[in-house]
């Protein structure tokens, strides 16, 4: 059994069985360990599937697998169960951050608008005894701002020697692992240094959150909630900013789905709450997102970003041209008959083998392609609508949609707590603190792909 996503004629698994590599990992809560009653021990059955997750080379590796496994409710309910015994010095603050795209999946699962849903996630999670509840748009403003500032940068040293352009998105964890693992060099240099959303939640979780909070990273224990299966693995790379270097940023990721199972099982008494923020008492004012149909929207904020700065172009709403199929669009900036930008939006690996395709015959027209590993972007990460046999549930996948465009639009340049972060936590906008908190290097894969071992 291949992941899904694999692209090797032969998978390099051959000593298991199908059974084992479809075999799910139980999830127990340290209440059904203890033989304990109480308050957990209806939260005990999310299921990992590590043949739903990975895009990687040839399927996850054996270890892997087992650290992958290792992302679970488990750790997150012993740490939990730790913090109601006498003893401190085992203590840990639990902080949760939800990822923008999984609060519509609450909200259409439980029939809610998306406020009541988010206060109704973060009063069930305090109720078991998390201490913090965070959005992580604010990371994602961050990337975003960053890979603007590296696209207008790279268009302007562009020469046909050193070619800088395209630049493809590395927000998705499928795609850089596909992209580091299979595609190695020439793909490789053309991917976004910016971090993930994820990665630069963590480091401002472990970094400037524990420092404001008096506290040493490793007492912070950070959970993120995601839509996808991929920021499981992505968990277990993350380095942090941080004086002791042994610490990650993120130390669980439990899906969306995994999440509404313990919420749909529990009989824990549930009050409403306000999402919190990385600055103390300050209450999350309102639900905001960025300009995408179903993701961070990496397209749209840096080709207005990119039309204003390298052309003095203000582009108001922009207007997509599906070409292949509704998950590989066009957007261009036009003036005179001459194409100034080509931006492409590719999702899925069928569009994303299409693109790297073009890219090695060094016929690629675009100057910037937002990468998803999903097809239909975030939202539709198979880790949230999910039907009982593991298909994508469209009924509520549409909702989804409706309720995620109703989420007021706001561009991260317009984020006052963003610049604040800027000066008080990283000393300025192109401060040495800024790549080293916010971008990353990539690695080549251990031997290049052979084009002959790829289906395209």
């Amino acid at each position: 059994m291949k992941c899904e996503h694999c692209t090797r004629k032969e998978c390099s698994k051959k000593t298991k069985t199908d059974d084992q590599e479809n075999a799910s990992v139980d999830v127990p809560s340290p209440a059904q360990e203890n033989g304990e009653k109480g308050e957990f021990h209806k939260l005990a059955d999310a299921k990992i599937f590590l043949s739903d997750c990975l895009a990687c080379d040839s399927c996850v590796s054996t270890e892997e697998g087992i650290q992958v496994s290792q992302q679970n409710a488990k750790d997150f309910f012993q740490v939990l169960n730790l913090n109601k015994k006498c003893d401190t010095s085992k203590h840990r603050v639990l902080a949760v951050s939800v990822c923008p795209q999984s609060l519509p999946y609450f909200a259409a699962k439980f029939s809610l608008s998306v406020t009541d849903a988010s206060r109704r996630l973060c009063g069930f999670l305090k109720s078991l005894g998390v201490h913090y509840v965070f959005d992580t748009t604010i990371a994602a403003d961050f990337s975003i701002l960053e890979s603007q500032k590296e696209f207008v940068r790279r268009f302007r040293q562009h020469n046909e020697e050193e070619p800088a352009l395209p630049m493809l998105t590395s927000a998705c964890p499928g795609w850089v692992r596909y992209a580091e693992r299979v595609l190695g060099h020439p793909v490789t240099p053309h991917l976004c240094t910016a971090k993930s959303p994820q990665q630069i939640m963590g480091s401002l979780v472990k970094d400037y959150f524990a420092r404001r909070q008096n506290l040493s990273p490793d007492k912070i224990f950070h959970v993120i909630v995601a839509p996808c299966y991929d920021k499981k693995l992505e968990a277990l790379q993350e380095d942090v900013l941080t004086a002791s270097r042994g610490s990650r940023g993120t130390d669980c990721v439990l899906t969306s789905g995994e999440i509404a199972q313990m919420m749909e099982q529990s009989d824990v008494s549930v009050r409403e709450a306000a999402l919190d923020t990385l600055f103390g008492d300050v209450k999350e004012e309102e639900l905001r997102r960025h300009d995408g149909a179903g993701s961070d929207g990496y397209l749209a904020h840096i080709f207005r970003h990119a039309a204003k700065e390298l052309f003095n172009e203000d582009v108001g709403e922009v207007t997509y041209r599906a070409l292949r199929n509704k998950d590989f669009q066009e957007v261009t900036l036009e003036k005179s008959g001459e194409v100034l930008l080509r931006f492409a939006a590719a999702y899925g690996f069928r569009n994303i083998q299409n693109v790297v395709l073009k890219l090695k015959k060094g016929k690629f027209p675009y100057h910037f392609v937002e990468v998803l590993a999903c097809a239909g972007g975030c939202l539709n990460g198979r880790g949230q609508a999910q039907t009982a046999d593991g298909r994508t549930d469209k009924t509520l996948l549409q909702k989804m949609k409706g309720i995620y465009a109703d989420i007021p639009v706001q561009l991260p340049e317009a984020s006052i707590h963003v610049q604040e972060l800027y000066q008080e936590w990283l000393d300025g906008t192109d401060s040495p603190r800024v790549q080293e908190a916010l971008h990353t290097a990539y690695q080549g894969p251990g031997r290049p792909a052979d084009s002959r071992d790829i289906k395209w």
